[in-house]
């Protein structure tokens, strides 16, 4: 009985029970890791023969799926009680955190997940402690912008100074892989959100809603919070986009312009604030 409970702690954490501290493999070249965060554990790390263009594998594309049965359950982990958010309203307001994002690597590529899928290192999935599974997130790292979609597939990580594990892939995608850890934004995306978004990055274009333009990055990302906490209603992502010397906020991407200008008007009855609409 004992064996059952300690192999049923093991399932659960999948990715996050360890800190993978450690060198990654002599085929790649060693990360620089920054002090205390460290970047491989064991023998975990990149494999030594990875897909030769990682740049072209494509985010993940929400779709609509059947929750997992059993993979939502409220469940408990080294004593804390963790409870899925497939457990609350559907309607509920779209999720977003901001922490310290994590990687997985060999160690546990081809494992099962919690979702029974076997880990493949190469796919944009993650494993978070509570988004449902099967979903999705956008992942933004806050350090250069750059974000990716995932899937989420596995549960995890279980530190209390981590908030989601991604594969090395998404990891290498958002150009935090060698140094281990990045601070990072995850925000869920619904079926239809996120393909307008691919959409809009294949094309190098889409209309999008500018809500600011700042010198500091900081200012940015202060702004880009009070707007957060000031219209929980949006389900769009706010994206920190840096060019020359400004870091631009801009909200979207929208099908149209008309789109566009019914969220700019009800964002300037709310904040006092007209949004410009631009495309890129």
């Amino acid at each position: 009985m004992r064996f059952a409970a300690i192999a049923l702690v093991l399932l659960l954490s999948g990715c996050g029970t360890f800190s993978r501290q450690e060198e990654p493999a002599p085929a790649l070249p060693q990360p620089q890791a920054a002090p205390g965060k460290g970047a491989y554990y064991k023998d975990d790390g990149p494999g030594a023969n990875p897909p030769p263009d990682l740049a072209s594998i494509a985010d993940a594309v929400p779709k609509p799926e059947p929750l997992h049965r059993f993979a939502n359950r409220p469940y408990q982990v080294f004593g804390k009680d963790y409870v899925p958010l497939a457990n609350f309203a559907p309607n509920a307001a779209p999720f977003r955190q901001t922490g310290i994002g994590s990687w997985y690597g060999r160690r546990f590529h081809g494992s099962p997940t919690s979702s029974g899928e076997p880990y493949d290192m190469y796919a944009m999935t993650a494993a978070h402690p509570t988004l449902p599974i099967p979903s999705y997130a956008r992942v933004t790292n806050l350090a250069n912008g750059r974000s990716v979609v995932v899937r989420i597939n596995d549960r995890g990580p279980f530190h209390a100074d981590r908030i989601i594990d991604l594969s090395y892939t998404a990891a290498w995608k958002l150009g935090y892989a060698d140094a281990g850890s990045a601070r990072v934004e995850v925000e869920s995306v619904a079926p239809g959100k996120a393909e307008l978004l691919q959409e809009a990055k294949a094309e190098g274009k889409g209309v999008f809603l500018q809500l600011g333009a700042f010198s500091a990055r900081e200012s940015a990302e202060n702004f880009r919070a009070r707007v957060y906490r000031e219209l929980a209603w949006l389900s769009e992502a706010i994206h920190v986009v840096a060019g020359g010397a400004l870091f631009r906020l801009q909200l979207g991407p929208y099908r149209s312009q008309d789109d566009a200008r019914a969220i700019a008007d009800r964002i300037q009855s709310e904040l006092g604030l007209r949004p410009l609409i631009v495309g890129r």
